[in-house]
């Protein structure tokens, strides 16, 4: 008997084990950020945006890191253990000096062929930080799609669609949903219409020309990107993937200056894409 009950111990003891060892690995919550510079507090011009390392750039890099900071916060007191920070502007705009701890950040140019962005199917969530509105979007704070110099545009399956959707079908390929998105209030109404009523958005300003805005106190857009961030942790279950089926009817329409032409001629490609990591280029 005493035998018995100690091999009943000891089957005890591992199931607990066990246990532990699932819970530890189930608690292990991973969060992919992806950043853009046009829809963070504090900027509506594109001075502020284009040029790199001019003191209107560097002052909006500065406004990008604060906000940056509080949505980092908000995921981690929500959960994350582990948040990947891509820096997605074309000039980028992390500052290094006021990088938020708990968070490990993608930055540089050119980086290596394959998976540039370190998002997989291992990230339980996609974030979409300081985005910006559809180009054409009358109220959309810098609106652009991929290129405000060459206007671009792009459809898919003949609907139009902005970066926003762009970056959410890429995650939506590894099976990451989107959980929140943060921009000016014409970008969060975008993210609504295209993902869906369970994503979180957190509004930093009121767009009302490409270049003309209400904006909002840092303190203020601050503390609602800390309590979207964790409001967002709680909404992963409910959240799905956003997936668009190949095969992909792409079209994709810009202005492009010949050598022999004054102004830039209106050009349109079309291409069919086999999965979402060919929407911007075939």
């Amino acid at each position: 008997m005493r035998l018995i009950n100690g091999r009943s111990e000891i089957m005890r003891g591992v199931l607990y084990l066990c246990l532990v060892f699932v819970a530890a690995v189930s608690a292990q919550v991973k969060i992919f950020i992806d950043t853009d510079l046009e829809g963070v507090s504090g900027v509506f011009k594109f001075s502020q945006t284009r040029e790199k390392d001019t003191p209107a750039n560097i002052q909006a890099c500065e406004y990008f890191m604060g906000d940056l900071a509080a949505v980092i916060r908000g995921l981690r007191d929500g959960g994350a253990t582990e948040i990947i920070v891509n820096d997605g502007h074309g000039n980028q705009a992390i500052l290094p000096h006021l990088m938020e701890p708990g968070a490990k950040y993608v930055t540089g140019k050119p980086r290596p062929e394959g998976n540039r962005w370190n998002l997989d199917e291992s990230c339980a969530g996609l974030v979409m930080f300081g985005y910006h509105a559809m180009n054409g979007t009358p109220d959309g704070v810098l609106h652009h799609t991929q290129s405000s110099l060459t206007e671009k545009k792009f459809w898919y399956n003949g609907i139009e669609c902005g970066e926003l959707v762009q970056t959410a079908a890429v995650a939506g390929h590894f099976g990451v949903p989107p959980i929140l998105v943060t921009g000016d209030e014409a970008t969060c109404r975008e993210a609504v219409r295209f993902l869906g009523n369970e994503i979180v958005t957190v509004a930093t300003k009121q767009g009302l020309a490409r270049e003309a805005a209400v904006l909002y106190p840092f303190a203020e857009t601050r503390k609602a990107l800390y309590e979207g961030a964790k409001k967002a942790m709680a909404a992963i279950p409910r959240c799905k993937p956003f997936i668009m089926k190949p095969p992909i009817q792409v079209k994709m329409q810009f202005l492009e200056k010949d050598s022999d032409q004054p102004e830039p001629t209106l050009k349109v490609k079309e291409w069919v894409a086999q999965d979402a990591l060919h929407l911007l280029a075939p």
